[in-house]
């Protein structure tokens, strides 16, 4: 089901009434572009191009441009904005991705949203390890300047960001968003503790949508990344996390290609690569695509819609042409998640 970019942008810019009116909506064959939301998030991932670039694929450009149209409240980006992680970049050179990023992607959005919350990427800030310390220290270093200088900017109510960039928590009306430190396969064991004590607290309890969001996913999903190293050490960690604070989703990046899914009582959100470099999903033939995600929050239905597009030719993403299961090398199959994410009733206190 194709739909031409400036007629796709024309009717989303002229609203749903002007999609119903088309005639093009959810039927047993394809998707929609759904109402909007009582809230609308707009997850994006893996920008980066060529280590070192401060330029961005048509792609990129494309994403930005229709996510002036949708105006979401809230960007949420699972790391990758930048191309580093290569020994030998300076202090130049990584400035200069960032101001690259500033101009191409952060400030647009920022005019046509309600905000920007980012993870931290491999390529960003990678908290790999050696026997000295950080192995990217340079990059933690350039990416932490360049963030504590916007941290006003951003539109974002925080809970708790002493350590912004790396792991932060944010409100959003009836949102409640934890940002992890994924962007090696490592999540230390205070940043676990951390993050279980912020959904524990009164500001996410009394959230209706939980949502944590880091880099690296817990499980393969891309092809040439269903690997150690590629994935988080410690999966459990995540699925003890999500349980014990019935929390709703997990949000990462790194993989590539976009696959909603369930494992282990675990909702689990893998964005596809909006920039260079898209993946085939595991055990599936389909071409591999950029893309980018919205989720609209329907409080009164308890309910959270997903829709995905596809940046290339603009259509929307049906969730019958993904793959039924995922099997990665190592650890549980990974089962297609349709339908929308439902909701607990708000918790009282």
């Amino acid at each position: 089901m194709f739909l031409s970019r400036r007629h796709f942008l024309t009717l989303a810019g002229a609203g749903t009434a002007a999609l119903v009116g088309s005639g093009w909506w959810r039927s047993a064959a394809a998707a929609q572009l759904p109402p909007r939301g009582d809230l609308r998030l707009a997850l994006i991932s893996d920008l980066n191009a060529s280590y070192g670039s401060t330029t961005y694929i048509a792609q990129v450009h494309r994403g930005v441009e229709l996510l002036a149209t949708l105006k979401p409240d809230l960007v949420l980006c699972a790391g990758d904005m930048v191309a580093g992680q290569k020994l030998g970049l300076s202090s130049g050179q990584l400035d200069a991705m960032w101001a690259g990023f500033d101009r191409d992607v952060l400030q647009p959005l920022l005019r046509s949203s309600g905000g920007f919350a980012p993870a931290m990427g491999n390529h960003d800030a990678s908290s790999s390890r050696g026997a000295a310390g950080f192995t990217f220290a340079l990059d933690r270093e350039r990416a932490a300047r360049y963030w504590l200088a916007r941290q006003g900017q951003l539109g974002l109510e925080f809970v708790e960001a002493s350590q912004f960039p790396f792991r932060y928590s944010l409100r959003r009306g009836p949102v409640f968003v934890v940002v992890l430190d994924a962007s090696s396969a490592t999540v230390t064991a205070a940043d676990w503790a951390w993050a279980r004590a912020q959904l524990s607290a009164p500001p996410a309890r009394q959230a209706r949508l939980r949502l944590v969001m880091g880099h690296l996913p817990p499980h393969g999903v891309g092809l040439g990344r269903d690997r150690p190293g590629e994935v988080l050490h410690q999966p459990q960690e995540l699925r003890q996390l999500l349980a014990a604070t019935a929390s709703h989703l997990y949000v990462s990046g790194h993989h590539h290609a976009y696959f909603p899914s369930t494992s282990g009582g675990m909702n689990l959100l893998s964005l596809g690569a909006m920039g260079s470099g898209p993946r085939r999903r595991l055990n599936d033939s389909s071409p591999p695509e950029q893309t980018l995600t919205l989720l609209d929050l329907f409080e009164q239905r308890g309910e959270v819609v997903t829709t995905t597009v596809e940046l290339n030719g603009l259509q929307l993403v049906r969730p019958g042409s993904l793959p039924a299961a995922l099997k990665p090398s190592t650890g549980p199959q990974l089962l297609r998640r349709d339908g929308p994410l439902k909701l607990d009733p708000v918790q009282a206190l």
